[in-house]
């Protein structure tokens, strides 16, 4: 037997891809396609684990504390990904949700080699944030036991950080280090160690439960309206258009007037023309409201 199949999940030989190279294109891409079908029912089965995840991050972010993803290679990028999505979809501040990767900033282009085995310099770039007891620190390793992520959850537990991680095997060392585990199995990988494959997709789709219920959990959302987008473009300054239009039914002229008086804030114009009040009221009945949407206009209009 060949040894690959004794080791973890993550490293294991697939048998249903062992004739990957004799396969057609087609053939190729029906096994790859058919594997991936089994990512989801693997999340499926940590959702109270991710739950807890985002319990933890809505609670430590409403303190003023941060989320802080740590990785290397393939789950490091993601991470990152993740982190530089939220301040253009959420209107988070960039130290909110931050991304570290093993190797710093050059490990999102190409590898660096080593770096995710020095568990010492993972330890010393969480301790460079000064992590506190409202942060959530997240490790990121496909195999649960890279060593440069291992340091830095230990470093950000005995700083007081809440700590979690998420990773592809069963029983992973990372997981005894942490307050809170995720471990998806969704099998070997049909390119044998590749976990950039479907481990990468799992890691995926946790990511962005974590990050997207927590920013629901923030009041960043209105319905399934993402009402806290930053209009930093046109294609988003259309879509905050679109947005107050969807959640008050008013015209797109008055929504684009509404806009242009509350700064192209679309929190502050939904409030504005569900209540019937200016720029000015609109913010203050936000912030006694924490920023929710929800909660400034559910007072005067139960239903909505």
């Amino acid at each position: 037997m060949d040894h690959l199949t004794r080791l973890t999940t993550t490293e294991g030989r697939n048998p249903v891809s062992e004739g990957l190279d004799q396969l057609t294109t087609l053939e190729v891409l029906r096994v790859m396609n058919d594997e991936d079908h089994r990512v989801p029912d693997a999340v499926a089965r940590q959702l109270p684990a991710i739950a807890a995840i985002v319990e933890a991050a809505v609670a430590g972010l409403s303190a003023g504390g941060r989320l802080i993803y740590a990785g290397a290679g393939t789950s490091g990028r993601l991470g990152v990904l993740d982190a530089a999505e939220c301040p253009p979809t959420f209107s988070t501040h960039p130290t909110m949700v931050v991304g570290l990767i093993a190797g710093g900033q050059q490990a999102m282009f190409q590898a660096v080699e080593g770096a995710e085995d020095d568990q010492e310099r993972g330890a010393e770039e969480i301790n460079a944030l000064h992590p506190g007891l409202h942060d959530v620190v997240v490790g990121l390793a496909a195999s649960g036991r890279t060593p440069w992520v291992i340091g830095a959850v230990r470093a950000a537990k005995q700083a007081g950080a809440h700590t979690a991680s998420v990773c592809c095997n069963h029983d992973a060392l990372i997981s005894d280090e942490v307050d809170l585990p995720v471990e998806i199995d969704a099998g070997p990988e049909v390119l044998t160690g590749s976990t950039r494959l479907k481990a990468g997709t799992a890691q995926k789709l946790v990511l962005n439960m974590i990050s997207t219920a927590t920013m629901v959990g923030l009041g960043k959302t209105y319905g399934n309206l993402m009402v806290d987008v930053s209009p930093s473009n046109e294609k988003l300054r259309q879509r905050a258009v679109s947005i107050v239009v969807s959640a008050t039914g008013c015209t797109r002229d008055q929504a684009v007037i509404a806009l242009h008086e509350a700064d192209g804030h679309a929190k502050t114009a939904i409030v504005m023309i569900l209540l019937d009040m200016t720029a000015a009221q609109a913010r203050e009945r936000l912030t006694t409201s924490g920023g929710a949407v929800r909660a400034a206009v559910d007072e005067d209009h139960p239903h909505n």
